[in-house]
C-alpha cells in the first residue's frame, strides 16, 4: 500500500508493466517533476499513467509508483499560495493513515524518506497548458481502478443480495417471535376476539353509567 520504489525500467527509460495483469499504458508526459510529501520536486522525469497505477522515472532510473487503487484524491492545483507551481495534487492511503499534521517528522528517518508513510504526492508538467488534460486522465485511470472497500452498507444487516432466510438470521427474540404480516394461528385469533369482548362489556358498562348520572339516578 502507498508509494514504493520503482525499478522495473527498461533499457529505453519506459517502465515494464504487469502484461499478464492486463495492464496497459495510457498516457506519457515528459519532462514531469514530481514532489513527494514535503520534500522539493524531483528533477523533471517521465510520468507514465497506465491502467493500474502512476509510473515516475526520473534521472539515473530512479522511480516511484503508486497503485491508482491507494490514491483516495487527485485535484488541480493552481494556487501559488497552496503550491509555487501548477500541478497535480494527490493524496495516498497509507497503513498509517493520513495524518498531515505529523507527516513531515513521520515520512523522514535520518534524512531518508520512508515512501511507505508519504501521503501526499505532487506532479508538475513542464508545460501548464497540459495540466487539464493530464487530469482528465488521472479521473479516467482512477475510474478504471474503483475502491474494493466502497461497499454496500450490508454490514448492518439492512442490504443483502440473497434469500429471505439471511435476513432473519440472527435476528432478536423480539422480532423473530413475530408472524408474518397476515398470518396468525387459532390461539392468537381465540386470544384477540376475548380481548374484544371483554373491551365490549367495558364499553357497555360506561354507558349504563352515564346514562344513569344523565337521568340523575
Amino acid at each position: 500500500m502507498g508509494l514504493y520504489t520503482f525499478a522495473d525500467i527498461a533499457a529505453d527509460g519506459a517502465p515494464l508493466l504487469d502484461e499478464a495483469e492486463g495492464e496497459e499504458l495510457i498516457r506519457v508526459e515528459r519532462a514531469a517533476a514530481l514532489a513527494v510529501g514535503p520534500r522539493a520536486p524531483e528533477a523533471p522525469g517521465s510520468l507514465f499513467l497506465t491502467s493500474r497505477r502512476v509510473i515516475w522515472v526520473g534521472e539515473g532510473c530512479k522511480g516511484y509508483a503508486v497503485d491508482f487503487v491507494d490514491i483516495s484524491l487527485h485535484a488541480v492545483s493552481r494556487d501559488p499560495e497552496a503550491y509555487p507551481s501548477p500541478c497535480i495534487y494527490t493524496q495516498i492511503e497509507t497503513d498509517g493513515g493520513s495524518d498531515e499534521e505529523s507527516e513531515e517528522s513521520s515520512s523522514e528517518t535520518n534524512g531518508e524518506i520512508e515512501l511507505s508513510k508519504v501521503t501526499e504526492m505532487r506532479i508538475i508538467p513542464s508545460d501548464p497548458g497540459q495540466l487539464d488534460k493530464l487530469f482528465d486522465t488521472f479521473c479516467h485511470c482512477a475510474e478504471l481502478n474503483p475502491d474494493p472497500n466502497a461497499e454496500s452498507d450490508d454490514e448492518d444487516g439492512w442490504v443483502h443480495g440473497g434469500s429471505d432466510e439471511d435476513i432473519t438470521d440472527g435476528s432478536d427474540a423480539e422480532f423473530s417471535d413475530v408472524n408474518p404480516i397476515g398470518q396468525t394461528d387459532e390461539h392468537h385469533i381465540a386470544q384477540a376476539v376475548v380481548e374484544l369482548q371483554i373491551n365490549d362489556q367495558r364499553f357497555e358498562d360506561a354507558e349504563e353509567i352515564d346514562e344513569r348520572l344523565r337521568n340523575g339516578n
